[in-house]
């Protein structure tokens, strides 16, 4: 195996305080050594990549992601309408999802990540219409070819509106075809190893779309095989009123009573908590996904970054569905999660290095791994270098912090596990112009097909 020096870049994030002013040596997947600055490595050195022109962070980590909402962006009947509202009007165009449209989706969405400096992945997909059944197997082939960390999400609904869920019948599916088909792709994919390049994790899509029964075999499942679980929770205050009038507890509460505070579980938004609560998930160890971009868009609320972390909550950060957000550019929800924080606690409360810490290290521990989200000994080579060259970032001067303030976009260059897969801004091996074109074809053909 080649040891790369990565040598000497323009800044760099470590999130430990180390000093790494002299870059980074990779050996195999695995970082081996952190140069000081003025330094030269102690271990044998093959090649040398020079990063003088390059800001270089650990891999970013996307926590919330839904790929084949890439599908239905700026859909027409769901503009300006709140959660519950926007959700009506589009379960009824995802029920269209086929094989064909799934994979597009995928592979479009982790490409647009990869750009973006996104090294790991998590999906969480919850729709299986008739002749999707194999929607995961779909993504995790999409995963594989592209060479990215992924940890996808087998969500589930199985309450329809006609039983008092949210989803319509055609888009549910029986719980025990959910809970065997959750058992067979932890048993075919889920990886338990350090630097496990595709892990499993169970996902009932939220407390207004499954039963009480599916949250709790779900729990004994996810305990059973040691794999994590995931949900939407207290993302509007309609699910808050929700969980109050079907089951007589604040959706904590109903957290508790269904098995899943734990350490095992990470939560989408997070953002209608008070204060016991926030104590009682911090006590757990609980992870949230922040989802800025979305919760801006639908107006959803801001969620409480700060204080769950002085709980002891494990934040981390996600674009979340390209239908809330519109986009899947990690970078760019970095910059956005520090805003929008600010603006609750003050711009000397939350820094750069803040944000960068809840897309990294943050996403990795909520989600149960602590292999990546750092630049340290022995971690994952996971690594996003970004180039300040655009216009945007003329008359910077602290690099690092420009890379947010003055509005990232696109990575130069992304390796994953030790291995390049962006070079010059684009994924290797991929006909960026053949997949936009495929992707906007299987947009207009779900677009027609709710028509019919």
């Amino acid at each position: 195996m080649d040891t790369v020096w990565i040598k000497n870049p323009l800044a760099i994030y470590t999130a430990n305080q180390h000093d790494a002013r002299g870059g980074l040596l990779v050996r195999g997947n695995r970082i081996i050594e952190l140069v000081a600055k003025d330094t030269t490595p102690t271990n044998h050195v093959d090649y040398v990549v020079d990063a003088s022109q390059h800001v270089v962070t650990p891999g970013l980590i996307n926590a919330h992601h839904h790929f084949y909402q890439t599908l239905t962006r700026a859909y027409p009947d769901a503009l300006n309408k709140e959660l519950f509202h926007w959700l009506k009007s589009l379960y009824p165009v995802w029920a269209h999802l086929d094989a064909e449209m799934m994979s597009v989706a995928s592979e479009l969405a982790l490409v647009e990540l990869m750009r973006s400096g996104c090294t790991t992945a998590s999906d969480h997909h919850y729709l299986f219409p008739d002749g999707l059944e194999n929607a995961i197997d779909l993504q995790i082939d999409a995963a594989q070819q592209l060479g990215v960390r992924a940890i996808f999400t087998r969500g589930s609904m199985s309450l329809g509106e006609d039983q008092g869920g949210l989803p319509p019948r055609q888009t549910i599916q029986h719980e025990h075809t959910i809970i065997d088909d959750s058992k067979r792709l932890i048993s075919e994919y889920h990886q338990h190893h350090y630097g496990a390049m595709i892990q499993i994790a169970l996902a009932p899509c939220s407390p207004f779309s499954v039963t009480t029964e599916l949250m709790k075999e779900t729990a004994r499942i996810a305990e059973q095989e040691q794999v994590m679980v995931h949900t939407h929770l207290c993302e509007t205050k309609d699910e808050e009123q929700f969980c109050i009038e079907r089951f007589g507890l604040r959706p904590v509460d109903y957290l508790e009573d269904v098995g899943w505070l734990n350490k095992r579980t990470w939560l989408a938004h997070g953002i209608h908590f008070n204060q016991e609560e926030i104590t009682r998930l911090g006590r757990a160890k609980v992870g949230v996904c922040h989802c800025p971009t979305s919760n801006m868009m639908l107006a959803s609320g801001i969620c409480r970054n700060l204080e769950l972390e002085k709980a002891g909550v494990k934040v981390g950060l996600g674009v979340d569905g390209s239908a809330s957000n519109d986009g899947s550019n990690m970078i760019a929800e970095v910059r956005m999660a520090m805003y929008l924080q600010r603006l609750q606690y003050g711009s000397a409360a939350v820094t750069h290095t803040d944000a960068l810490r809840w897309a990294t290290k943050g996403s990795a521990l909520a989600m149960g791994r602590h292999d990546i989200g750092e630049l340290a000994v022995d971690k994952q080579a996971d690594i996003a270098m970004f180039k300040l060259d655009d216009i945007r970032f003329s008359g910077s001067h602290d690099p690092l912090a420009a890379l947010l303030l003055c509005g990232a976009q696109q990575a130069d260059r992304v390796m994953i596990a030790g291995q390049w897969r962006v070079h010059d801004g684009e994924v290797q091996g991929v006909d960026l112009a053949s997949l936009i074109d495929r992707h906007r074809r299987a947009a207009k053909r779900l677009a027609k097909s709710v028509m019919r």
